[in-house]
């Protein structure tokens, strides 16, 4: 479990303001939703530390940010990134809370994993253009054509009632249609996260050299990394630029998302009833699946830094050591 260790308070509160008196307030009306919400995150082994802290210092800070930004009544579309076992379901399920409970915002969060592609359309992507498409997560594996529809009915003024996937990870296939998500009023923000939420394509040219044993011995001819990256380029970008503001989760490096990532694996063992059709991995598992993730994550070490509108700062404990605030 991530928590606060140390961040730096933000030019933008000190310009518009915002006193402790303030901050007090909000944590006040907001503090048991926060905590009722990180006890159902915990289990008997890691438990969150310094709660408080995170909470004051951390996310409410961010979402006066987000609430002064969004200075008209049209949906605001915040992007929130990070690796695997960051803490993007934790970061951008309270600052949900805080957004409905002190700011009295309609806020829908969604991850794009919801979006990935059926097991069958995985397997038949895998048959047409290359056998590692059969594992989800990289641009390609989702249903960018939902997605793009779903930003657009958000978007209008005529909002219907909609329904939206549910990933079921343990199987790794959808949620069948009644378990979908529904909404019925259009949100004032959309919390949009996920792994690669604002991902940028690479040059042709980096792609020649593997970055691991994977993509050596699996995809020989750069089909995959091209096919990938092509995606990049073109849908995820159009759908991406229309992103209002992004969030950044930096870890230090690479290994310690895969370990991170392993503990998630652990926690979802634990929640899941044992069963043959339930796809919990183990070490080996992780290391192999979290191979396809590894040339994206690396550039969004390099370039995200550059571009996000908050980027927060983790060090080797899972702790939040700073956020930085982009200057205009």
């Amino acid at each position: 479990m991530f928590q606060l260790m140390m961040v730096k308070t933000t030019p933008w509160i000190k310009k518009n303001n915002f006193r402790i008196m303030t901050i007090a307030e909000c944590y006040k009306k907001v503090n048991k939703d926060c905590f009722k919400f990180i006890k159902s995150q915990e289990t008997k082994k890691e438990k969150f530390k310094n709660k408080e802290k995170m909470i004051r210092s951390f996310l409410i800070p961010v979402c006066f940010w987000i609430a002064n930004k969004r200075k008209n009544k049209k949906p605001y579309f915040l992007g929130l990134a990070g690796g695997q076992g960051t803490g993007k379901t934790t970061t951008s399920s309270i600052i949900k809370i805080i957004l409905e409970k002190y700011f009295k915002l309609n806020v829908f969060k969604i991850s794009i994993d919801d979006f990935y592609k059926t097991r069958k359309e995985r397997l038949n992507l895998s048959k047409k253009i290359h056998p590692m498409l059969m594992i989800r997560g990289v641009p390609g594996t989702h249903d960018i054509q939902m997605m793009h529809n779903f930003f657009k009915k958000v978007k209008s003024k005529n909002f219907k009632t909609t329904k939206l996937p549910t990933f079921n990870k343990a199987i790794d296939d959808r949620f069948s249609k009644k378990n979908w998500y529904k909404i019925k009023k259009r949100p004032d923000v959309i919390i949009f996260e996920g792994w690669c939420v604002g991902a940028k394509p690479e040059l042709n040219k980096t792609l020649k050299r593997p970055i691991n044993s994977l993509e050596k011995d699996k995809d020989k001819n750069l089909i995959w990394r091209k096919h990938v990256n092509n995606q990049l380029k073109t849908r995820y970008k159009s759908l991406y630029s229309q992103l209002n503001c992004m969030i950044y989760l930096k870890a230090k490096n690479f290994n310690l998302l895969q370990k991170w990532r392993l503990k998630q694996e652990n926690k979802l063992r634990l929640k899941t009833k044992k069963s043959s059709s339930h796809k919990i991995m183990n070490k080996d598992d992780v290391i192999r699946f979290m191979q396809t993730y590894q040339r994206i994550t690396e550039n969004m070490f390099k370039k995200m830094p550059k571009y996000a509108s908050i980027v927060l700062n983790l060090n080797s404990d899972h702790q939040i050591k700073t956020a930085v605030y982009k200057k205009k």
